[in-house]
């Protein structure tokens, strides 16, 4: 299992932000050669020194990818502007400014990949990791590295502000060059200890399957994360017992996580990695009412979105009730209801938010 977690955690978290520095270091290249150059020469002579080595740049990328790097365009667009505005004024605190600029654009950049949809990382991923295979989980830890990155990124920017308005040269040369590589260095080295712990701890944690609304399998993700926020979606089972009495219900044990209390369908649980939806309802049957011989049919499925999940429900039905009884260890309580005792407290907190849609949509209508 360690393995897979290795694979899952750190493998796609080393590769999109070494892939990221990549992009990023063609672009810093004209502002550390401005930096030297200045120093030495003055700014007008540093701008175009600058300018010639980006256009140099420009001119090698085009050689070997056919295809400008648009990273180093922005880069030499910015300082173009902002050196002509400092030559012009005579003062170099707007050029000084460019790497405010350049990190305040990447952190809003970053900040809509980290807290956009999901579609956004996986087009970033298709982009600069198309030849590894990204599941949902994968995505989502990586959209929370980028959160902590947009943090580091933002702290830095407003350090290399605050040095640009008030600081010399010399430290702005330090804070804007290699100092962005400390801090990305101390983030890449702080992160990697933090999915390292993460690793031990859901190496000893229930898995579960991940799937898209079609019912494929795409992964798998620990439990806690499942139930974290995350909304990743995942397979669950539900059957629906009935007879003349009307229709079986489940008392959902306080301790648990989700709707505690509340009065539910007769049977709910996970599908475990690897295991048929049949499998699972017959398995989740037996722990939580004792049934071990039942005929059951399909009701639907749906996505199902609650504040802490987002769960794919396979609905089921049975009138299959002979050796009913419900587990102690799994429920708190469990009886029949009638039809009419359901509409009657239905909307008053008394049932799941779960058991009310089904109920609408399957049960409320029928030959009960």
């Amino acid at each position: 299992m360690s393995s897979s977690i290795n694979d899952i955690i750190i493998y796609p978290f080393q590769m999109n932000k070494l892939q990221l520095i990549k992009q990023l270091i063609p672009g810093l290249l004209p502002l550390l050669i401005y930096m030297v150059a200045e120093d030495i020469w003055g700014t007008t002579t540093g701008l175009i020194v600058a300018i010639v080595f980006g256009v140099g740049e420009l001119a090698w990328g085009m050689i070997r990818k056919q295809k400008p790097d648009r990273f180093l365009l922005i880069d030499m667009g910015l300082i173009v502007v902002m050196g002509s505005v400092s030559v012009w004024l005579d003062n170099d605190v707007f050029f000084r400014l460019k790497p405010v600029v350049i990190g305040a654009v990447m952190v809003v950049m970053l900040a809509v990949v980290a807290w956009g949809r999901q579609q956004l990382m996986e087009s970033m991923t298709h982009r600069y990791m198309n030849h590894m295979t990204v599941n949902p989980w994968q995505m989502w830890e990586m959209q929370l590295s980028f959160r902590r990155m947009v943090v580091a990124l933002g702290v830095y920017t407003l350090l290399t502000l605050a040095v640009a308005l008030w600081g010399s040269l010399r430290w702005w040369g330090i804070v804007s060059g290699p100092g962005m590589f400390v801090v990305m260095g101390v983030y890449f080295c702080i992160e990697f200890i933090f999915k390292r712990h993460q690793q031990k701890k859901y190496a000893t944690q229930e898995w579960l399957p991940l799937t898209n609304a079609q019912g494929e399998v795409l992964g798998k993700a620990p439990r806690s994360v499942v139930h974290g926020g995350s909304r990743l979606l995942h397979p669950v089972v539900h059957l629906h017992v009935v007879n003349h009495k009307g229709v079986y219900l489940q008392k959902r044990p306080l301790h648990k996580q989700i709707q505690p209390g509340k009065w539910d369908t007769a049977v709910g649980g996970h599908v475990d990695v690897g295991e048929s939806i049949d499998k699972a309802l017959a398995r989740e049957t037996v722990e939580e009412i004792g049934l071990t011989s039942f005929r059951a049919r399909l009701l639907g499925q749906y996505v199902w979105e609650s504040s802490v999940e987002r769960e794919l429900v396979y609905s089921f039905i049975t009138a299959d009730d002979h050796g009913i009884s419900f587990n102690p260890g799994e429920l708190d309580d469990a009886r029949f209801w009638s039809m009419e005792e359901i509409r009657a407290n239905l909307r008053r907190g008394v049932f799941t938010p779960n058991f009310e849609r089904e109920f609408d949509e399957y049960l409320g209508g029928c030959f009960l």
